[in-house]
């Protein structure tokens, strides 16, 4: 006997309707999966028959073929092992079909245990969200634990603890629980403050500019300086997330397994160390996942010891940050994950870290000065909207009482420019750093003095076309936080100041 159920399938961060067909028949008893399965599928049948078996179900000796469509997509995940079980009890009898339930209108997800139990699995979110008002989906049955997540879908999504219960379920024996909303994850309290920080001012002006326009950093500094410090006190200063980037990171973050109990509402913060292998760091694997870049997606990607991650991982990371993708091939598909992130960089000047350093000596050689700046290349500095040098913290200011500028005070101006891009973008992508080359002409329109200061500094300096639409959005930033119409002057030479490494003398540059 055929019988026919509903589950789902993901393609990077979107589902697709997966239809699991059951056949039961007369022949040598074999067990079957077709469809592009992958391991994980094929060897639910083990998981399977054991489930049915302790669930208490009698299983006749027959052929048993499982059919997943459609079958040119392949299909990964534990999660079809519900639906294949009930596929082989509709078969044999054990569900009713006059039980009034609507299988055809219902989904099922869930892994099962050898005792009948139904286990969690990843990336339900970014299945139902996909499926919403789509294919005739009403309704679905889910794990418990996935339930909180499923609930965002806004579907009736019953949860189901085993088996024997669902089957009861379908029967019309018993009702299953539905499942709540349950409450956002509210913004970070963050423990650290930009007022901790002492001296640095110029990183600290660096930092405002990056998260009022969304644009990429590297600072360059001696071990001590307070790379880090500020780094990890950027988040404080980001605006919450919009309710559209709160779905995309939560997808994300479902997708790659993060026990997520709710709605994201904090930007994200991934600090990976510099030993992260390629695929961890953009994503990939034989089941392809998200990587550190995707999942710093909307909110900030810190790579520490910029210079010593290995030259493949710095160069996979030309394209997510120029086009904000993960474009991940395999010969059988190809999977695509956002990767919207501000890249926030840090790097010594040299491998003893002081070179340029007014009171310690170098000790390092010009060869190896060499081989480690040149780990950074030039086509990843260009993609790198600023650059700014840190100097060693005086005892002056490391004892003073002076009051910092603290990270509310910052943040407030943050958000003040934010609504000048929402108005001039009409909300959408409304970061300066995403502009297309049509808007830079269009918002970032230059008077003659300083279109000549532009030219100047190309001829001069050798400023490739992408540092110049750069320094455009920049200064467009600058400009936004001194609630300026126009860009002037003082915002053009200021933006100029944060591409130190783009000039033909920035080996010198870098050692100050």
């Amino acid at each position: 006997m055929l019988s026919k159920f509903l589950s789902f399938g993901l393609k990077g961060v979107d589902g697709f309707l997966v239809g699991v067909e059951v056949d039961v028949s007369k022949g040598l008893p074999t067990y079957s999966i077709v469809g592009l399965p992958d391991a994980g599928i094929k060897e639910s049948k083990d998981r399977v028959v054991s489930a049915l078996r302790n669930s208490g179900f009698d299983l006749p000796v027959k052929k048993v073929t499982v059919n997943l469509t459609p079958a040119e997509i392949k299909k990964a995940g534990t999660h079809y092992d519900l639906p294949i079980a009930l596929g082989i009890l509709k078969s044999i009898g054990k569900i009713s079909d006059v039980s009034g339930r609507q299988t055809t209108s219902t989904a099922f997800i869930g892994e099962l245990s050898l005792d009948g139990k139904i286990r969690p699995v990843n990336g339900v979110l970014p299945m139902l969200l996909s499926m919403k008002g789509k294919q005739g989906i009403e309704s679905v049955v889910v794990p418990p634990e996935n339930g909180g997540e499923a609930a965002l879908s806004k579907l009736n999504v019953y949860m189901a603890d085993s088996l024997k219960n669902v089957v009861s379920f379908l029967n019309g024996e018993i009702e299953l629980p539905l499942a709540r909303r349950r409450r956002e994850i509210k913004d970070k309290i963050f423990k650290g403050d930009f007022s901790e920080v002492k001296g640095q001012v110029a990183a600290k002006r660096a930092m405002e500019i990056a998260a009022a326009g969304f644009h990429n950093l590297l600072m360059i500094g001696p071990p001590g300086s307070g790379k880090s410090m500020l780094a990890r006190r950027f988040s404080t200063i980001l605006p919450p997330l919009t309710d559209n980037e709160s779905i995309e990171v939560t997808k994300i973050y479902s997708i790659a397994g993060m026990g997520i109990s709710g709605i994201i509402r904090h930007r994200p913060f991934r600090d990976p160390h510099h030993t992260i292998s390629d695929a961890a760091l953009i994503g990939g694997g034989t089941n392809p996942k998200p990587g550190e870049v995707s999942l710093a997606h909307c909110g900030v990607l810190f790579l520490d010891e910029f210079a010593e991650f290995s030259r493949s991982a710095l160069e996979s990371l030309r394209e997510p940050v120029e086009s904000h993708l993960v474009r991940i091939s395999r010969v059988k598909e190809n999977v695509t994950y956002p990767a919207k992130f501000i890249l926030i960089a840090a790097m010594n000047p040299c491998p003893c870290g002081y070179q340029g350093h007014p009171l310690k000596e170098c000790v390092c050689t010009p060869l190896q000065v060499k081989k480690y700046q040149v780990k950074v290349s030039g086509p990843i500095l260009d993609r790198i909207d600023m650059h700014v040098q840190l100097s060693p913290i005086k005892y002056s200011q490391w004892s003073a009482d002076k009051t910092e500028k603290d990270s509310r005070s910052i943040r407030e101006r943050v958000l003040e420019a934010l609504k000048v891009q929402k108005r001039r973008f009409g909300g959408s992508s409304y970061f300066n750093a995403f502009m297309n080359v049509s808007e830079i002409r269009k918002y970032c329109r230059l008077d003659l003095e300083c279109s000549k200061i532009m030219e100047t500094a190309m001829d001069r300096f050798g400023y490739s076309a992408r540092s110049l639409d750069k320094m455009l959005k920049v200064a467009r930033t600058i400009a936004d936080l001194s609630s300026s119409e126009e860009i002037k002057k003082e915002h053009l030479t200021e933006s100029m100041l944060y591409r130190i490494l783009d000039k033909r003398e920035s080996s010198s540059l870098i050692g100050g």
